[in-house]
C-alpha cells in the first residue's frame, strides 16, 4: 500500500480540515545479523536451520548466549524482533540435554499465551517437546495431562497465583523440573498489577525452592526507561540486560491527527471517536487490515457503533468487531479467530491487543488518545507493518490535555526518552495478601525473608492478630478450609469482580473489575457491549452483581466523583524559591460517584446529570502536596487571582498531563483543591495514588514537580481556548462540574511557581 498516496487523498478530501498536524517517517533498517552461539547443540542449530534460520540477529544471539550461561536474562527490542527465540532457544536446549526438564512460560493475557503456543508448534513443540496453555479457559480434563506431561505450559500471572502455586503439590513433578520462567511483556506489568505479580513471582520461586529447583528467569520487554530495574524487581533476582536490538524495521509513516475545532470560544474539538470511526471507514473501504486501539472499553464500543454507521451504505458493517476485556472466553476467542483469518478488516481494541499477539497481515494501526506512554505507543504502532513490511500509524489527539500536549509536541514522542515504570512489591496491603498466600501454600519462617524482605515478621504478626495465622515455630495459616488466592485480585486492589447480568434472565453478558464497577455499572449508567447498548437497572454492592436490560438509546454516561483528603504523616518535603512547599506524605481518601452526565453519541453534546446515593471508599495512600506560602499566591497577572477556580484547574491540568512522566491510566490518580483546605489550614492542592498504600505514582510526580508544571504551563499556554476547555483543564468525571476553573490564574500560578527553580530546605537546587 502506498501511504504517502493515502494521505494526499485524505488532505484532497472535501471534508478534509486540516486534521494532519505533523508526518514523520520512520524506520527503513536492514537486520544486524550473528552467528548461532556456540553452546547451542547440533539438533537445536539443526532445527533452526530446518526452518530457514541460519543466524540470529544481534540481540537474539546475546540473549540466548547469556542464557546458556546461566544467567537471568532481561532482553529489550522493538515489536515484530524475534523475542521468542531469544527465551525458546535455551528451552529446547535444555530438554534436548535433559528430557525431564521444564519450563513455565507467563504472559499478561491469554490471547497472548494461544497465539505464543502456535509459534512454539511451528519450532517443535508436538514433537521435539509438548507444550500447552494452562489458564481459566482450559478444560478440566486435559489439567492433569498438563500437569504430569508437559515440558512447557504457558500461563498467566492470575492462574499462576489462583491455580497452580496453591496446588503446588499437584505440579511437584513440574516444578522439581524447572529449568526456566518465562516473563514476557515485563512493561505492562506496573502500578498494582505489577506490585502482585512481583509477589506472585517470589512465591513461584519459594516453591520451587522447596522442591528443590532454583528456575532461571528469561524477561522480554518493549523500549521503556528501566528495563534491568524493572525485570530485577519483578524477580528478585539479579539480571543481565541485553538491549542492542538487530532486527529489520520497515518503513512507516508516523501520523498525528488532531480533531478541528469547531467551536472558536470554548476550543471544542470535534470527538476524536468520530475521527477515529472516519478513518477506520475508509481503510476498510480500502481493504486495509487494521487495529484502532482506545483508553476505555467504552470507548471501544462507541467508535465500533460509529464505524457501522458509516459502513452500512456498502454493505461492510461486520468487517469490524471490538475486542477487550470483560468479554467472555467464547467471544474472545471467535474475534481472534475472525481476526487471525483476515475475516475481520477492522477491530477497536483495548490494550488487550496491544502486545506482541502475531496478527499477521496487518497493514495499520490508529490510536485514538495517547496510550499514556512511549512504550505503549510504539508497541501499538508496532503492530502493523511486522518484518520490513510498509506500515501506517496514526495518534489521534482526544480533547484531554495529554493528547492534546503530545500531538501539539510530536517530538516528545519521538525524540524522548522513554518513561520509567513504577511499582512498589512492598506495599504494606498487597505484600501482606499474598503473604497469606504463601501461608496457605508453606508454613512461613524467617528463612522467607529472603523473598518477601525484612519486614516480613511484623506484618505477619500482624495477620496472626487479626486471627489469620497461627505462630508456633512457624507460620501457619489457620483455616485450610478457606483459599486466600480467590479473595485477592492480581488486576486491582479492590477484591473480586462483578458479574454483569441480563435481567431478567440473569444471563451472565461480562465481567468488570471491582475498582470500575461504581464508576461504569452504577445504576443508570449506559453500557455498551459487542456494539449492543445496556442499560444498568440496578448495582448490588454486596453479591457484586449489575442488573442490565437492552436500551435503544442515543446517549453514553460519564461518572461523577468527589474526594476528600486528610494529611497523616509527612515522608518528605523540599521547596521552590517562589514559596512554594511540596510534601510527600500518607494520606486517607475518601472517594464516591455522587453522579453521573448523559452524553449524547456523536455530537458530544451533554444532555444533563443526575444524582447517586453510592457507598464511599475510604482508604490509605500517598499524596503529594503542594502548599504555595504567600509569597507564591500572587501569579504573574495584574489582575486580581480567582485562587479557588485557579488551583482547581491547576490540579486538573497537572493530574491529566501526570503520564507524561510515569506510565499510569487516567483512573490511577485523583486530586482536590481548596483555598482553605482543613488539613494545612491554607491553600492546598493534594494529588494522591489512586489505590491503597500506594503504587510509587505519586513520588514520580513529586520528584519531577518542576517538569510537570512545566508541562501544565506549556499546556495552558498554547490550548487556544479562552476560558478552558477539556484539552486544558476540564476533567469529564469532576464531582464539582469543573466550578469553579480559572484557565488565567491556573497559568500564571504556574509560571511564577517555575521563577527560580526548586530547593530543599537546604536551599540546594533540584530543578530549573
Amino acid at each position: 500500500m502506498d501511504f504517502g498516496a493515502l494521505l494526499d487523498e485524505i488532505r484532497n478530501d472535501s471534508d478534509y480540515a486540516g486534521q494532519i498536524a505533523h508526518v514523520r517517517q520512520t524506520g527503513g533498517l536492514s537486520p544486524r545479523l550473528a552467528d548461532l552461539p556456540a553452546g547451542l547443540s547440533a539438533p537445536v542449530a539443526e532445527m533452526l536451520r530446518g526452518l530457514g534460520i541460519e543466524r540470529l540477529y544481534s540481540h537474539q544471539a546475546a540473549a540466548v548466549a547469556a542464557a546458556l550461561d546461566g544467567e537471568n536474562v532481561t532482553t529489550v527490542s522493538g515489536t515484530a524482533s524475534g523475542k521468542t527465540l531469544t527465551y525458546l532457544l535455551p528451552i529446547v536446549e535444555a530438554i534436548h540435554r535433559r528430557g525431564t526438564s521444564r519450563a513455565l512460560l507467563v504472559y499478561p493475557t491469554k490471547a497472548l499465551a494461544q497465539d505464543q503456543l502456535r509459534k512454539l508448534r511451528e519450532f517443535g513443540a508436538g514433537r521435539l517437546f509438548t507444550a500447552a496453555t494452562y489458564d481459566g479457559d482450559t478444560p478440566s480434563a486435559q489439567r492433569r495431562s498438563i500437569k504430569q506431561q508437559a515440558h512447557v505450559v504457558l500461563t498467566n500471572p492470575d492462574m499462576l497465583h489462583l491455580g497452580i502455586l496453591p496446588y503446588h503439590h499437584t505440579w511437584s513433578d513440574f516444578l522439581r523440573n524447572l529449568s526456566y520462567v518465562v516473563l514476557d511483556e515485563v512493561h505492562t506489568y506496573r502500578g498494582v498489577f505489577g506490585a502482585h505479580t512481583a509477589n506472585v513471582m517470589r512465591r513461584l520461586r519459594r516453591i520451587a525452592q522447596h522442591y528443590g529447583a532454583s528456575p532461571q528467569f528469561l524477561c522480554c520487554s518493549a523500549t521503556i526507561g528501566n528495563p534491568r530495574q524493572l525485570a530485577e524487581t519483578l524477580t528478585g533476582l539479579p539480571c543481565r540486560l541485553v538491549d542492542d536490538d538487530g532486527a529489520p524495521k520497515g518503513r512507516k509513516w508516523f501520523v498525528f491527527w488532531n480533531p478541528p475545532i469547531i467551536e472558536k470560544l470554548t476550543g471544542r474539538r470535534r470527538s476524536g471517536n468520530l475521527e477515529a470511526a472516519d478513518l477506520m471507514a475508509r481503510l476498510v473501504r480500502h481493504g486495509i487490515r487494521h487495529l484502532t486501539f482506545t483508553l476505555a472499553r467504552s470507548q471501544a464500543e462507541l467508535i465500533l457503533r460509529y464505524v457501522r454507521d458509516r459502513l452500512q451504505e456498502s454493505g461492510q458493517a461486520d468487517a469490524v468487531m471490538a475486542y477487550r476485556g470483560g468479554y467472555l472466553p467464547a467471544e474472545r476467542r471467535e474475534i481472534e479467530r475472525r481476526l487471525f483469518s483476515g475475516e475481520l478488516l477492522g477491530v477497536t481494541a483495548t490494550t488487550a491487543l496491544e502486545l506482541g499477539v502475531d496478527i499477521g497481515g496487518l497493514d495499520a494501526v490508529l490510536m485514538a488518545g495517547y496510550p499514556g506512554s512511549i512504550a505503549s505507543t510504539w508497541q501499538q504502532a508496532g503492530r502493523a507493518g511486522r518484518g520490513q513490511r510498509d506500515a501506517l500509524a496514526v495518534l489521534i489527539g482526544l480533547s484531554g490535555p495529554i493528547h492534546q500536549y503530545v500531538v501539539n509536541n510530536p517530538d516528545y514522542l519521538l525524540e524522548g526518552r522513554n518513561e520509567q515504570v513504577v511499582l512498589d512489591p512492598g506495599n504494606p496491603l498487597i505484600r501482606a495478601g499474598h503473604l497469606l498466600c504463601a501461608a496457605y501454600e508453606l508454613p512461613l519462617d524467617a528463612r522467607d525473608k529472603a523473598f518477601f524482605g525484612d519486614d516480613m515478621e511484623p506484618t505477619l504478626q500482624i495477620l496472626a492478630d487479626a486471627g489469620y495465622l497461627a505462630h508456633r515455630s512457624k507460620w501457619y495459616w489457620l483455616d485450610p478450609e478457606v483459599y486466600p488466592a480467590a479473595e485477592i485480585s492480581i488486576r486491582s486492589a479492590s477484591g473480586a469482580a462483578y458479574s454483569i447480568v441480563l435481567s431478567p434472565s440473569g444471563d451472565l453478558l461480562a465481567t468488570m473489575d471491582a475498582a470500575s464497577a461504581p464508576r461504569m455499572v452504577h445504576p443508570g449508567a449506559i453500557y455498551l457491549h459487542a456494539g449492543q447498548t445496556y442499560r444498568v437497572d440496578d448495582l448490588d454492592v454486596e453479591k457484586r452483581i449489575a442488573r442490565v436490560t437492552p436500551a435503544d438509546v442515543d446517549y453514553y454516561t460519564t461518572p461523577l466523583t468527589a474526594s476528600e483528603v486528610r494529611r497523616l504523616e509527612v515522608q518528605e518535603h523540599s521547596a521552590l524559591r517562589s514559596g512554594l512547599r511540596l510534601e510527600l506524605a500518607d494520606v486517607e481518601v475518601r472517594t464516591q460517584v455522587i453522579g453521573f452526565n448523559r452524553i449524547r453519541q456523536v455530537t458530544e453534546q451533554q444532555l444533563g446529570s443526575e444524582n447517586l446515593d453510592l457507598p464511599a471508599d475510604t482508604y490509605e495512600t500517598v499524596g503529594v502536596w503542594l502548599l504555595p506560602q504567600p509569597e507564591a499566591l500572587m501569579g504573574d497577572t495584574d489582575s486580581p487571582l480567582d485562587l479557588a477556580g485557579s488551583l482547581h484547574a491547576l490540579e486538573h491540568a497537572l493530574i491529566a498531563l501526570l503520564p507524561l512522566f510515569v506510565p499510569c491510566d487516567p483512573h490511577d490518580v485523583g486530586g482536590v483543591s481548596s483555598p482553605l483546605h482543613p488539613e494545612v489550614s491554607g491553600p492546598a492542592i493534594c494529588i494522591y495514588d489512586g489505590y491503597p498504600g500506594g503504587v510509587g505514582l505519586v513520588r514520580a510526580a513529586y520528584e519531577r514537580m518542576v517538569e510537570l508544571l512545566q508541562a501544565a504551563a506549556n499546556r495552558l499556554a498554547t490550548c487556544p481556548c479562552q476560558e478552558g476547555c477539556p484539552g486544558c483543564i476540564q476533567q469529564p468525571s469532576c464531582g464539582s462540574m469543573n466550578r469553579p476553573l480559572s484557565k488565567g490564574g491556573a497559568l500564571a500560578l504556574a509560571s511564577h511557581w517555575l521563577g527560580s527553580g526548586a530547593t530543599d530546605a537546604t536551599g540546594e537546587v533540584h530543578g530549573g
